[in-house]
């Protein structure tokens, strides 16, 4: 296994790292942009998803499968073939292979590779939004930022690898020479979710490619064709082949490649249960394996907003619903419960609620709808079962309704009156399903968060300085945002990832989510001489 290697040059040759800027869509050219990248991309329905091992794209020696619009589930987005268990340890066999050889080169080399693949991105941007609009029904404003954050990843990464590369100051003494180095681990197994369906598996991929690491990629098999159009823009951008691989499929897929010997690095996002799951299979060594792998997750929540009584409701009220209803509550970030002070419950509740009835749901290529289908029928009959237990032990407060027939749509739901031991206020929804409960005060709220498994992300609402810093010592959320939404985190400016059981691992887009696929190694040598060396 090769050190990093060092690239001098190669700082100089990158720009300070940048957010992408999103697309202003107000712009009438650039909504007709849009539609015309929609409509090219129709035409070419359905798309050819091949399994891919190295150069090989194969059509699959299993069964295939399809992708669906789900907002018209008639129209088939792509055609998947179904990886088997052979093409996983074939895969991964391959990856072993271009790990020994993309290793080996310096981190300014794969930088640039990343660097040209952003390109590729940004070339194609327009493509790969309406792809995510068909394929995982994300809305232009959430699937156009998606392609940015994917874009950022690969930026950010590029250049975090670039500075990993020189290594860690330590102390030094004389006579001793001391240096902390970092070294590719091997073969990361990358099992991405489709609500993210570019910027998440680009981000774990990115940063294992970056260390020096090969990638077998799992897509989820809801959005295999963005998975496709991913590896395509990573060997755009000089990725070899080898170092990349595509296995589409279900979670039998995921599983066998999760428990091959020859990965070192599970990378994954998505429920607590598969993620647990898969905690366990990695912690038993196989036969011919020989280092512990790592796993690096990302879990969901059940996101709380606090709201105090000092609260300026004007703010509050519209960035609590767009948190909890944009893209359908499909964001493990979305909030899904809002504690607020009794003194303010009722105001609260009666302009929530009016914000709720007046919500936009429809097809995602409409540019006015915020809330579009879930992505499954799945997904419909299980958020349909909380609204129902909702509406049971509690009280609807409002919904947005009549919904659009013919796809997976849900009405946005705000409920109160909740039992305290309802499974509606535990456990993760995944949909437009918001409830409110009043408390005491914050730190009675703080009590109620405590009490939850989960700890991605929380919001709180309050005028008063110190509420802020009780809330942000107190809570053990990963990431806290205060009088602002709960969901849109940006690459560099708020690293993402929770505690508890909503995560481990350091924080995606943050300055240590590297170090997760890497190993250190420290070298010390005795510099003090004695006698010469004769050549």
């Amino acid at each position: 296994m090769t050190v990093l290697n060092r690239s001098p040059s190669t700082p100089a040759r990158l720009a300070p790292f940048s957010n992408e800027p999103v697309l202003e869509l107000r712009r009438a050219a650039v909504r007709a942009r849009l539609e015309d990248a929609l409509t090219a991309l129709d035409r070419g329905l359905p798309l050819e998803v091949p399994v891919m091992v190295g150069d090989d794209a194969r059509a699959g020696a299993g069964s295939r499968f399809d992708s669906t619009d789900p907002g018209d589930p008639e129209r088939v987005v792509a055609r998947a073939a179904q990886a088997h268990e052979g093409e996983v340890a074939a895969a991964v066999a391959t990856a072993g292979e271009g790990f020994r050889r993309w290793s080996r080169k310096s981190a300014g080399d794969r930088a640039l590779a990343l660097t040209r693949a952003a390109g590729w991105m940004r070339d194609h941007r327009l493509e790969l939004a309406a792809l995510e609009v068909r394929e995982c029904a994300k809305p232009w404003p959430e699937a156009d930022a998606d392609v940015c954050e994917a874009i950022d990843f690969l930026e950010y990464y590029a250049r975090g690898a670039v500075a990993l590369e020189a290594g860690r100051e330590l102390i030094q003494v004389p006579g001793e020479r001391n240096e902390l180095r970092y070294a590719p681990r091997g073969v990361t197994a990358v099992v991405s979710p489709w609500n993210f369906p570019l910027a998440i598996p680009c981000g774990m991929a990115a940063a294992s490619l970056a260390t020096g690491n090969a990638v077998v990629l799992k897509p989820a098999e809801q959005s295999p064709a963005c998975a496709l159009r991913l590896v395509e823009a990573l060997r755009a951008g000089g990725v070899p082949a080898e170092t990349i691989s595509l296995l589409p499929g279900t979670g039998e897929v995921g599983a066998a490649l999760v428990k091959d010997p020859g990965v070192h690095t599970i990378a994954f996002t998505g429920s607590m249960q598969v993620g647990l799951e898969i905690v366990r299979a990695a912690a038993e060594p196989h036969r011919g394996q020989h280092h512990l792998k790592r796993v690096v997750a990302e879990l969901g929540g059940k996101n709380c907003v606090l709201v105090d009584a000092d609260a300026d409701l004007d703010e509050a009220v519209p960035e609590i619903v767009s948190s909890a209803f944009v893209y359908a509550g499909q964001k493990c970030s979305a909030a899904a419960r809002v504690l607020v002070h009794e003194a303010i419950l009722e105001p609260l509740l009666e302009r929530l609620a009016g914000a709720v009835r007046v919500l936009v749901v429809g097809q995602a290529a409409d540019l006015e709808t915020v809330v579009p289908p879930v992505i499954e029928r799945a997904a419909k009959e299980r958020v349909d079962r909380y609204r129902e237990l909702a509406g049971r032990t509690g009280r609807l407060v409002a919904a947005a309704e009549p919904v659009p027939e013919g796809g997976w749509f849900c009405p946005p739901t705000l409920a109160t009156d909740l039992p305290p031991d309802s499974p509606v206020l535990a456990e993760e929804i995944f949909g437009p399903l918001l409830t409110v409960e009043p408390i005491g005060d914050i730190e009675e709220g703080c009590e109620i968060i405590e009490r939850l498994p989960y700890a991605l992300t929380g919001g709180l609402f309050a005028r008063d300085p110190a509420t802020v810093r009780f809330v942000s010592s107190r809570t053990p959320v990963g990431n806290l945002y205060v009088n602002r939404g709960t969901t849109g985190a940006k690459v560099g400016r708020q690293p993402f990832g929770g505690n508890k059981l909503s995560g481990t691992g350091s924080k995606a887009g943050g300055p240590d989510y590297l170090l997760q696929f890497v190993e250190p190694r420290a070298v010390t040598e005795n510099t003090m001489r004695h006698g010469i060396v004769v050549h």
